[in-house]
């Protein structure tokens, strides 16, 4: 069995949501962890385990941030993590997978998938053998308790329903 430990230095997990249907704010977690154990050769034999900070949300606006991290949204001080356990990885080329699990936020737990890119194996100037992935999907906020909101004087709400995220992360071979 081989451990891949994230390398979080080289690592980021994004999100992306539609403000006043005009535009797109970004942020990112800044704390999580994730775990891949490897019980045979490929991405498609691991097991993989992710918990997010709630509280290290990041949008580049300390008000926004607060008011993510309070109970209209993340309930932060309750809810201290976002969690993801696979269930299933299919390969679907040599490059592509579809990661399954369970992602649960606010106690509230349903399957999803992922879209996996594998950027390969590489060996740092160390020795130390590393392997990048970007990871993609998309939530609908409303089904994890998500739901505040605000309608708009011009119809519409102020924020969408849908969430996208991508991850760019690496990991290095324990």
């Amino acid at each position: 069995m081989a451990t891949w430990n994230l390398d979080p230095a080289h690592s980021e997990i994004e999100f992306k949501v539609r403000h006043m249907m005009i535009s797109t704010v970004k942020g990112q977690f800044k704390a999580f962890d994730i775990q891949v154990e490897n019980n045979g050769e490929g991405l498609e034999n691991a097991s993989i385990t992710v918990d997010i900070k709630t509280d290290s949300i990041n949008t580049n606006n300390e008000q926004r941030d607060q008011h993510l991290k309070s109970e209209d949204f993340f309930a932060a001080a309750s809810h201290p993590s976002i969690k993801f356990v696979s269930t299933k990885i299919e390969k679907v080329d040599e490059e592509d997978f579809k990661l399954t699990g369970d992602l649960t936020i606010k106690e509230v737990t349903k399957p999803i998938t992922f879209d996996v890119e594998f950027g390969g194996i590489s060996k740092d100037p160390w020795g130390n053998e590393k392997a990048g992935y970007t990871v993609a999907g998309k939530i609908n906020r409303n089904d994890y308790g998500l739901t505040w909101n605000a309608a708009l004087e011009t119809g519409g709400v102020m924020v969408s329903d849908d969430v996208k995220f991508q991850a760019e992360l690496q990991f290095v071979l324990a």
